[in-house]
């Protein structure tokens, strides 16, 4: 089995707001990657007094840790509880009721010898290459495919689609979210590899396109995460000269794991 994995932050003087794991149990059976991408909250705060690194450490350790010792409990119910023990962890000292109480975008996969199941829950990417050497991107569009006007303000956006009916999901604190996730299993002997992408990542192919998924993780297999991260970065700072410039953040975290199963 080959595995890698890179996450840098969009700054090196701001820390990085993304997780990242592979777990291998000790059993040599199987495992599991953990991916999230967490969402910068507003200058005015989102009613906690922890980071939103504080809020993905917590998460993603404790996605990390059930994924691989509850290999019977499906992905959907381990995201449940994961939530339910992070927000048990600070909601004595904090509004999690806010709409930007701390919150992150997921993406879980685990192997075992007769299967692989992921999760995908917002605009993180999975890609899932089989055999043959087709390349399945697993999404949950469902914020993409909001107009640009629903997206103009943060208050319109915390107001009437953050982790709403119509709008998109994201991990927050309630547990019930886990159900509105992506989620899929496939026969282990269908996948030869997968590649978990924050949109920081997945912004070679969709902000830059550069090339397809497949192209994507082609690039991935061949030079490596880091190649990928770098790539990212290089088409960001020219397209910083853009006049007018793009609307959204010119760098952002990005992390990528590859697995070959």
């Amino acid at each position: 089995m080959r595995t890698e994995l890179v996450s840098e932050p969009s700054d090196p003087g701001h820390p990085n707001e993304d997780f990242a794991s592979v777990g291998l149990p000790a059993s040599g059976q199987g495992g599991s990657l953990v991916v999230l991408d967490g969402v910068t909250p507003p200058a005015d705060g989102g009613g906690c007094l922890h980071s939103v690194p504080w809020f993905t450490a917590r998460l993603g350790g404790a996605l990390t840790e059930l994924t691989v010792s509850l290999p019977d409990v499906p992905l959907a119910e381990l995201l449940s509880r994961a939530l339910i023990r992070t927000a048990g962890s600070h909601a004595a000292t904090c509004d999690l009721s806010h709409p930007r109480t701390p919150q992150a975008t997921v993406v879980l996969a685990r192997w075992s010898p007769a299967s692989v199941e992921y999760l995908v829950l917002s605009d993180s990417a999975l890609l899932v290459e089989s055999p043959d050497g087709t390349v399945t991107a697993v999404l949950d569009d469902r914020l993409a495919r909001l107009p640009p006007s629903a997206l103009a303000t943060d208050a319109l956006v915390d107001s009437t689609v953050r982790n709403r009916e119509g709008g998109f999901f994201t991990a927050a604190a309630d547990p019930s979210v886990a159900d509105r996730a992506v989620t899929g299993t496939l026969p282990r002997d269908g996948v030869r590899a997968l590649a978990a992408l924050t949109d920081g990542a997945a912004r070679w192919v969709e902000r830059f396109h550069e090339g397809g998924w497949a192209d994507c993780l082609a690039l991935v297999r061949k030079e490596g995460p880091r190649s990928l991260v770098d790539r990212v970065r290089t088409l960001e700072r020219a397209d910083a000269d853009r006049l007018p410039p793009r609307r959204g953040k010119t760098h952002d975290d990005a992390t990528v794991v590859y697995v070959e199963l």
